[in-house]
């Protein structure tokens, strides 16, 4: 048996990040696309050579010959179609964030029934470089770890970014739940959960100071893990462009790791004044090792890569930090 997927929301996120992905994998057919512009989702089926295209998501997720749903819509449809593909019989995996607020994932995860599947996109999980990362931990390389420390700092938005409705939908709360937090933190808030496991207590801190759009471009947030290790993060969108930074450390006992959530793939480890660095091949298709994963799950030969259950806590965690919940 072969999965034959149908993509709901045929986006920027799927041309190269993931689309063409569903056609490298054993057992996998990128099988049909949705998108509610006629014109553009032919354009899409056609460059990507997909069999069939809807406008209309129902009519994908009902269609008898598609097997399996990918929904890479804004965040603010998840729920609909989540609930809807899994009601139709069908396993679903689903972009970050997994919806709009911690309520919405809820939702979608009571829709999940033992004999429903439904996987998270938080890809990055599957990575090489990350899977590395939780071994070297593992290892205790540099000994018991203590604390992590993240730092995310962007500039602020052009206004040409800021009118580019690509990039609106991402910054409007009402589409996307939040800002550029809420685009971009699920991954690295997964992935202390990943090496770290579950999290005793959270707390944050938001606001928006550049005031360019009506969402938080400034969170702080707090982590305390139930094996002890202690998290704290900084995300801010409105740095000038000179203090950009992508990096996140890692102390433990004896030493301490180092890399980039979103920059080059590479790890350094740093002990007793000496660091070692090790590099890894940028991906083509970044969510091709998830979506390897999630295939076998979804045919029954694997575990769930990132459950219902997990996007829910990250999804709890990001609205802690942000003030929606305390």
């Amino acid at each position: 048996m072969a999965l034959q997927w149908g993509i709901i929301g045929c986006g920027d996120v799927t041309e190269i990040k993931s689309g063409p992905a569903f056609n490298k994998v054993a057992d996998s057919r990128l099988a049909a696309v949705m998108r509610r512009d006629e014109e553009k989702v032919k354009d899409y089926a056609k460059r990507h050579g997909v069999p069939k295209w809807y406008t209309d998501a129902h009519e994908l997720i009902n269609d008898p010959e598609i097997n399996a749903i990918y929904i890479a819509t804004p965040p603010l449809q998840h729920e609909e179609y989540a609930i809807a593909a899994l009601q139709a019989g069908k396993p679903v995996y689903v972009e970050k964030p997994m919806t709009v607020n911690l309520a919405a994932a809820k939702r979608i995860a009571e829709a999940v029934t033992t004999n429903d599947k439904l996987t998270v996109a938080h890809y990055r999980r599957a990575q090489p470089i990350f899977i590395k990362i939780k071994e070297l931990l593992a290892s205790n390389i540099i000994g018991e770890i203590r604390y992590a420390n993240l730092t995310f700092l962007q500039p602020l938005l052009s206004a040409e970014e800021l009118q580019n409705p690509r990039m609106q939908w991402r910054i409007d709360p009402t589409i996307a739940g939040g800002g550029l937090f809420y685009d971009l933190a699920p991954h690295q808030i997964d992935l202390m959960r990943y090496f770290f496991g579950e999290v005793k207590t959270a707390s944050g801190i938001s606001a928006n100071q550049g005031k360019q759009y009506g969402a938080e471009d400034i969170v702080m947030g707090n982590l305390h893990f139930e094996n002890g290790v202690l998290f704290q993060g900084l995300w801010c969108f409105t740095v000038p462009e000179e203090e950009a930074k992508d990096s996140c450390e890692i102390i433990g006992s004896t030493g301490k790791m180092t890399f980039s959530i979103f920059g080059e793939p590479e790890i350094s480890v740093t002990k007793k004044g000496k660091t070692s660095v090790v590099h890894f091949e940028k991906l083509q298709h970044v969510q091709q090792p998830m979506i390897d994963k999630v295939v076998q799950y979804f045919l029954g030969h694997g575990e769930n890569p990132c459950s219902a259950r997990d996007g829910v806590e990250v999804m709890r965690i990001m609205d802690v930090f942000t003030g929606k919940i305390f």
